[in-house]
């Protein structure tokens, strides 16, 4: 692979150059947000497509507008400054992009005012986050943050200590992820991932009330399951035990995909296999993000110029 090139400090740098000083607001109290992207390539059409790139860009402003970042760039320059990063790397290939706009004050002191800003965005390899067919899950003694405490609906880099917590726990006790609950025990999310569950060909999925991030694969994967499997789709609160006794259950999210899960809490789900429905959604959603369903290609940023 060619030289990685990541955007930092407004301007494009290999991606071994791209450093921060040790005394960075952001590094120091975690006041920086973020965004996941995944770029896929199409090797029939020898095209790069990323997916659903200007709506991350737009989480990505609400998150600033949330945590008092002051992001200089539009939702346009950014998917901009994305492709070009990618095009100057030379990717042919499937990539993920880390967008971070953060406090670059070398600063300390906690507050938000007061610190200066900057973005940066770096593309990496990914292959699949869950190395499993079927993950096998476990519900973490850590609960997933309320948005009173901090605003969960942003991508902040110092919330997912709360994630990070609750994946080591159970990757260490032998599983593949972390399933948290809310406050109010009800289920939230994944370490990294939103969650559906499907019983009686219904398909389930905690509510934005019960402190989950806002997926934009979440989204999609709704939109896929009403439009192209013509399945009802249900947001609502669910209970710990009625994950124990769906017939399917899936997370999704840029990094997870659609990543089907075999087992929580040592019962199977289902078949403890991957479900038809999930098997389904996986194959739709492979097409769309791909650009080989042009009925989703708006969904899809070409980078290569054709």
């Amino acid at each position: 692979m060619a030289t990685l090139y990541a955007f930092f400090k407004g301007n494009f740098v290999p991606l071994a150059e791209a450093k921060i000083g040790v005394l960075t607001h952001a590094f120091n109290y975690g006041t920086g947000v973020f965004e996941g992207i995944r770029a896929y390539w199409n090797q029939d059409e020898q095209q790069l497509y990323v997916f659903k790139l200007r709506e991350h860009y737009a989480r990505l402003h609400d998150s600033c507008h949330i945590l008092r970042i002051g992001l200089r760039y539009s939702v346009d320059e950014l998917c901009n400054i994305t492709s070009e990063a990618l095009r100057r790397s030379e990717v042919r290939s499937d990539m993920y992009i880390r967008p971070i706009a953060y406090k670059s004050g070398e600063v300390l002191g906690v507050r938000l005012h007061n610190v200066e800003d900057d973005l940066t965005v770096a593309i990496t390899p990914m292959g699949k986050y869950v190395d499993a067919d079927a993950a096998r899950c476990k519900i973490a003694t850590w609960r997933r943050m309320d948005d009173s405490v901090a605003p969960v609906r942003a991508k902040i880099t110092g919330i997912y200590v709360n994630s990070a917590l609750a994946k080591s726990e159970v990757v260490e006790d032998g599983y593949d992820e972390a399933i948290l609950l809310n406050g109010d025990g009800h289920v939230s999310e994944g370490s990294g991932e939103n969650l559906f569950i499907i019983r009686d060909g219904v398909l389930i999925t905690p509510a934005v009330s019960e402190n989950i991030l806002e997926g934009i694969t979440r989204d999609f994967v709704m939109q896929l399951a009403k439009d192209e499997v013509k399945m009802p789709v249900v947001e609502r609160a669910i209970d710990r035990s009625e994950l124990y006794i769906a017939d399917e259950c899936f997370m999704t999210g840029t990094a997870a995909e659609i990543t089907p899960i075999g087992e929580i809490d040592r019962r199977k789900v289902g078949s403890g296999t991957v479900g038809p429905l999930t098997a389904r959604l996986r194959v739709l959603f492979d097409a769309a993000v791909r650009g080989r369903n042009k009925k989703y290609i708006s969904c899809c940023t070409p980078v290569w110029p054709k």
